[in-house]
């Protein structure tokens, strides 16, 4: 949905075309959202209450999240479709996260650019990179960081762009069972374009005052150094579609593919500690990338507790996950300042935030993201 993030973190609510509902993705998405909750407030915040910093210091990694179910869910639907011998359909698919994304996209960025009231900061960026979904280039986060946790947002946008383009190209130059060498040669393009974007771009800054505003700028926002996370998900999804008897035999171990995920995470953990270092910046993303490929994949593995876990609760949170995640930082700050003045313990003024962050998201599901994907349903015949 940063600076989610995440997109700040940024996850969409798509279900997978399958005969069993995969709860552990709902559970996933909710975890996600939680964590970049709890990371934007431990900012708005300054650290209360007092042991929210141990837990959202890693908060920020629920983008990553994000982007591997993004990559495995998506290209799950575009591959199912290569699958069953049909050509990909670009109208088709553009009116689909057309309808999912844009409405609440705009209520929210109107909200921002007609209410100054609903900004956590003072400025906001011109508002053609909102509506172009260029934000995350060049984005000064000290002077403009004003709903900048949409930065995932356009990283998303950049993936739906490229990807069924690149799938149809393949396609017709039926050289598709040859693609995952391109996604190879991608993943290790990341390494390359943040090793130069450390060296070239952000090192000259290191030392001078507000250094880490260009890690951010130059490493942590640009999309082709956040691909790994998309890449990941494609790659499972590749496997679970077109590998069936692969899967097959790597799904009868869901619960340790969530254990060796968690373990990557952990050495994730402490790798970025200091985010800014070098190893951490062109090392750290493919590394919680993986962690969560693996977490992913034990969530849909038929042997694993979180497949078979049913949760009204996670499924809820999942479906106001998109909503959550556009208003939750202004949601926050609006309310911080309603209760100025009220001397309220900080776990209480926490609850009181995640509630009015629910209520918000709430409404912006039934009024603008429901009705818009009834009319999806009517003009796309999904």
């Amino acid at each position: 949905m940063t600076h989610l993030p995440v997109r700040e973190q940024s996850a969409r609510p798509v279900e997978l075309k399958t005969s069993k509902k995969l709860h552990g993705l709902d559970h996933l998405r909710a975890f996600a959202i939680g964590f970049v909750f709890l990371f934007h407030y431990f900012i708005l915040s300054n650290g209360q209450p007092g042991w929210l910093p141990e837990i959202a210091e890693f908060g920020w990694t629920g983008v990553d999240l994000f982007f591997v179910l993004s990559g495995f869910l998506i290209s799950s639907q575009l591959f199912d479709t290569i699958k069953q011998g049909h050509e990909i359909s670009f109208s088709h698919f553009f009116l689909k996260r057309f309808f999912r994304i844009i409405p609440a996209y705009l209520v929210t960025v109107g909200l921002y650019f007609c209410f100054p009231f609903f900004r956590e900061k003072e400025a906001l960026p011109p508002l053609w990179k909102f509506l172009t979904f260029t934000q995350n280039f060049g984005l000064n986060l000290k002077d403009y960081g004003t709903f900048s946790h949409a930065w995932s947002l356009c990283v998303e946008e950049h993936f739906y762009l490229v990807l069924p383009a690149t799938l149809v190209l393949y396609q017709s130059i039926n050289r598709f069972t040859n693609s995952g060498w391109l996604l190879l040669a991608l993943f290790a393009l990341g390494f390359g374009a943040r090793l130069y974007s450390f060296n070239i771009l952000y090192a000259p800054h290191i030392g001078h005052d507000n250094s880490w505003l260009y890690w951010y700028k130059y490493i942590y926002y640009p999309t082709y150094n956040r691909l790994d996370g998309l890449l990941v998900g494609v790659f499972l999804a590749g496997i679970y579609t077109f590998r069936p008897t692969l899967w097959h035999r790597v799904s009868k171990q869901g619960n340790l593919l969530l254990v060796g995920g968690i373990g990557l995470l952990i050495l994730a953990y402490w790798l970025c500690k200091d985010q800014q270092t070098l190893i951490a910046s062109v090392f750290g993303f493919p590394l919680l990338s993986v962690g969560y490929g693996f977490v992913v994949a034990g969530a849909v593995s038929p042997s694993s507790f979180m497949y078979r876990w049913e949760s009204t609760l996670s499924t809820s949170i999942a479906t106001l996950s998109f909503a959550i995640y556009l208003t939750h930082k202004v949601i926050i700050k609006v309310t911080h300042r309603l209760l100025e003045g009220v001397n309220w313990d900080s776990n209480v003024v926490l609850l009181v935030c995640v509630i009015t962050s629910l209520l918000a998201a709430f409404l912006l599901n039934r009024l603008v993201e429901k009705p818009f994907l009834r009319l999806r349903h009517r003009v796309v015949h999904d």
